[in-house]
C-alpha cells in the first residue's frame, strides 16, 4: 500500500466495481478460523500462513494466482464464517474510503471444501453484507459469480442459487479458468440470467485474447468486462467498446501479479482512456494482492503516469457504469469527494 500525504483528492467519491469478496478474506481472519475450527493448514503460525494466502511475488499465470484464494475457502468451516467475511468486506471498503462497492462471489468456491449448500452460502453472504452496509454506511451491491473452473453443471447450480435470491443479487459474472472453460460453454446460463433480469459482467481478455471479449459481448450479453486487457490488441474491438459503451473493469496490480501485463507501467489503461473506452480501476482481490483502492489510484498516477484529470475520469466512469439507477448514480456523485491522502 502506498502512502502520500500530499496526494490530491478526486472530484468524485471512490467506487470499486470489481472486488471479489472471496478474494478479500483477511489473512488474520483465516488464521483465526484455522485455530477456531482446528483446521490442518500445514503451518504453525500466522507468519507461516501469510505467504500461503497473500502474493509475495508475481505468479506465472492467472490459475497460480487463483490458487491463493483456495486457502480462504478452506477456512469457511460453517455458514457463520461466510457471513463474517462478507461483513468484514464491507468494513474493509469503509476503511478504504469507498462510498459504493460491488462485491462478487462464487458460492461453490466458498462452500465446496465443506459441502455447504449453495443457496445457504449465498444467503449468509447477503446477511453479512447487509449487516455491514447498515453499520458502516457503505452502499454495497452483490454480483453472483459462476465459477467456470468447476464446469457447466456447478455453474448452473450457482445460477439457481442466485435466482432464488434474485432481489439481493444485481448481476451475474463468469470467472475462473478462462482458457480451459471458454465462454461458449455458458451461453445457456447467460440466456437464463438475462431472461431473469440480471445485469451481465464477464471476466474476459485477462487469461485469453480479444476473441474472448468479443464472445462475452456478442453471445453472453456482457455490458461490462472484467479486466478486458487483451482488447487493446484488436482495433475493431476497441471501436466496438466505444460505440456500444462497454465498460472495462481494469485492475492494475492484479493484472501485473498474474502476468497479464509484463509491467504496471505498460498497463493499457491510459490507452483505453485515450481511445475513448469507458474504463475504471478496481482492486480485484485486495487481501490476496495486499492492496487498497486508494493505493491503486496512486499507482495509476505515479507508475502509469495518469493525470489528475484522467484519475477523475476513471472515478466518474466507475459511477456511470455501476449497476445502479440513474437517480442512484446522481446521488453518489453528490457525495463527499474521494480522498487519496
Amino acid at each position: 500500500m502506498m502512502n502520500s500525504s500530499d496526494f490530491p483528492s478526486l472530484d468524485f467519491p471512490l467506487v470499486d466495481l470489481h472486488r471479489h469478496l472471496d478474494g478479500n478474506i483477511r489473512p488474520q481472519t483465516i488464521w483465526q478460523l484455522v485455530k477456531k475450527h482446528s483446521l490442518d493448514f500445514g503451518c504453525e503460525s500466522y507468519e507461516q500462513l501469510l505467504p500461503m494466502v497473500q502474493i509475495q511475488k508475481n505468479e506465472p499465470n492467472l490459475m497460480a494466482f487463483l490458487a491463493k484464494l483456495d486457502w480462504g475457502a478452506k477456512a469457511l468451516a460453517n455458514l457463520e464464517a461466510a457471513e463474517q467475511i462478507a461483513y468484514e468486506n464491507v468494513e474493509d471498503a469503509f476503511n478504504d474510503g469507498i462510498s459504493y462497492c460491488e462485491l462478487r462471489f462464487s458460492p461453490y468456491h466458498m462452500g465446496r471444501f465443506f459441502d455447504h449448500n449453495l443457496q445457504a452460502v449465498t444467503e449468509a453472504v447477503i446477511a453479512g453484507v447487509k449487516r455491514g452496509s447498515k453499520e458502516f454506511g457503505v452502499n454495497t451491491n452483490l454480483i453472483g459469480i459462476m465459477s467456470r473452473t468447476f464446469g457447466t453443471e456447478h455453474c448452473m447450480a450457482e445460477l439457481d442459487a442466485f435466482l432464488a435470491c434474485h432481489k439481493d443479487i444485481v448481476a451475474i459474472d463468469l470467472a475462473g479458468d478462462e482458457k480451459s472453460w471458454p465462454g461458449q460453454r455458458f451461453v445457456e446460463h447467460f440466456n437464463k440470467a438475462r431472461d431473469a433480469g440480471f445485469e451481465i459482467t464477464v471476466h474476459a481478455g485477462e487469461a485469453d485474447g480479444a476473441s474472448s471479449v468479443w464472445q462475452a459481448i456478442n453471445e453472453l450479453g456482457a455490458t461490462r468486462i472484467g479486466h478486458g486487457v487483451a482488447s487493446i490488441e484488436d482495433p475493431a474491438l476497441m471501436d466496438t467498446l466505444v460505440n456500444k459503451g462497454i465498460h472495462l473493469e481494469n485492475c492494475l496490480t492484479s493484472n501485473y501479479q498474474t502476468c497479464t501485463v509484463p509491467e504496471i507501467t505498460k498497463h493499457p489503461v491510459k490507452a483505453f482512456l485515450d481511445a475513448g473506452v469507458s474504463v475504471s480501476i478496481n482492486t480485484d482481490d485486495p487481501a490476496i494482492s495486499n492492496i487498497v483502492l486508494t493505493g491503486e489510484y496512486q499507482v495509476a498516477q505515479q507508475q502509469v503516469g495518469l493525470s489528475i484529470a484522467e484519475l477523475n475520469q476513471l472515478a466518474n466512469n466507475a459511477i456511470d457504469s455501476a449497476f445502479l439507477s440513474a437517480a442512484e448514480k446522481q446521488v453518489l456523485k453528490e457525495l463527499k469527494k474521494g480522498s487519496l491522502s
